[in-house]
């Protein structure tokens, strides 16, 4: 019974692990773009492509789900995504490094989709390119619900119905041992409570910022843990996307930058020990440092997670590079470790912001010794 299983689960993780070229892939006989291949699962889009399959008549049917596109130009214009994408109204164009590349028009509505990014047509129904290779027409101000943006509200409602959940455990009677969802969740808020905040913030001042470090503890794992899903069809990659980790990590400098007390910000101004002489040099630096720690957080968060995805996808592409089913007796097994291995980065991830953002707020609220 258990080799069968193992023997299921392998079958499957080798299906989903495989899923995303088979989706991708281009015309019997023509080479499968792997480099086309992973960016069109690790960036944000538009819609929400599932897969693409060939139909009796030997055409691709590409099966998506059109989110809304919002835009402010004057006015607010809603209408779905289905609009842009048509494979009939796509332009071909020259890229300046010689290689074809398309963009996506509707005259009728006077916007144009490049690269995922909208922006309106000029009289002649198009897009004005400059010899670099950018798009030179207006941009509206645009609030699509997009992939990611989609996979961001799916979390924080999860999140929401996970703790209310476990909250909702101990209020009925708080006497029993932690059930149900509780029993998962409290003994990751007692290792944040005691290992991250208590650890770096101190015993009097950590319960100020507990409601801070557990929300980004968990946001950051569940959409981790969301972010695996662009090893199969129709994931999304919200950790991946730099936006997202640039958001999280302004969000602990202000914390820790308004959580500063007259300790933390002689340190910068006034630094003890150091000669009045080199205070010019000094203050910069640690000005400069203020904005280097989050950056750092957002780097490290931004890079880790999607360089993972890339591996994954890259290890699968092997075997449609080199058109050679015997590969995958090395790129599945190597693809199923990076797999598995990212399961431990997504925690680890987690962690490590929340930590380094404990660390920080740390640093800002001690008291001088």
């Amino acid at each position: 019974m258990l080799n069968t299983t193992l023997k299921a689960f392998v079958w499957m993780v080798v299906l989903l692990l495989s899923a995303p070229v088979f989706s991708s892939s281009s015309a019997e006989g023509e080479p499968v773009d792997v480099a086309e291949m992973i960016m069109h699962h690790i960036k944000d889009a538009h819609e929400w492509h599932v897969l693409t399959y060939t139909d009796d008549n030997d055409g691709k049917q590409h099966v998506s789900v059109h989110l809304p596109i919002i835009l402010i130009d004057g006015g607010i214009k809603v209408f779905s995504s289905k609009r842009f994408y048509h494979e009939e109204e796509a332009i071909e164009i020259l890229t300046p490094e010689g290689e074809t590349d398309h963009y996506l028009v509707n005259q009728e509505l006077g916007y144009g989709i490049f690269h995922e990014e909208i922006y309106k047509l000029n009289e002649a129904g198009l897009l004005d390119f400059d010899v670099e290779g950018h798009v030179t027409n207006a941009k509206p101000y645009d609030f699509s619900i997009t992939k990611n943006v989609f996979t961001l509200f799916f979390s924080s409602l999860l999140l929401f119905v996970l703790l209310k959940a476990a909250v909702k455990s101990y209020k009925s009677d708080g006497l029993h041992p932690p059930r149900g969802i509780a029993r998962f969740v409290e003994p990751i808020v007692v290792f944040v409570r005691d290992d991250i905040a208590k650890a770096n913030i101190g015993e009097a001042k950590y319960k100020k910022f507990m409601p801070f470090l557990l929300t980004a503890f968990f946001f950051i794992w569940i959409n981790n843990m969301l972010g695996l899903i662009p090893i199969i069809p129709g994931g999304a990659n919200l950790t991946g996307n730099i936006s997202f980790t640039l958001t999280l990590a302004a969000m602990t400098m202000l914390v820790t930058v308004f959580s500063g007390n007259k300790n933390y910000w002689k340190h910068i101004f006034s630094t003890p020990g150091v000669p009045v002489a080199l205070l010019p040099i000094m203050i910069p630096v640690e000005l400069v440092g203020i904005i280097a720690k989050p950056f750092a957080l957002m780097v490290r968060l931004f890079a880790n997670i999607t360089a993972g995805h890339i591996i994954v996808l890259a290890l699968t592409g092997i075997i449609f590079t080199f058109g050679s089913v015997a590969w995958a007796g090395l790129s599945i097994p190597m693809s199923l470790f990076i797999g598995v291995l990212e399961l431990l980065v997504a925690f680890l991830q987690a962690f490590i912001f929340t930590m380094l953002s404990a660390l920080f707020i740390g640093e800002a609220v001690a008291e001088e010794h």
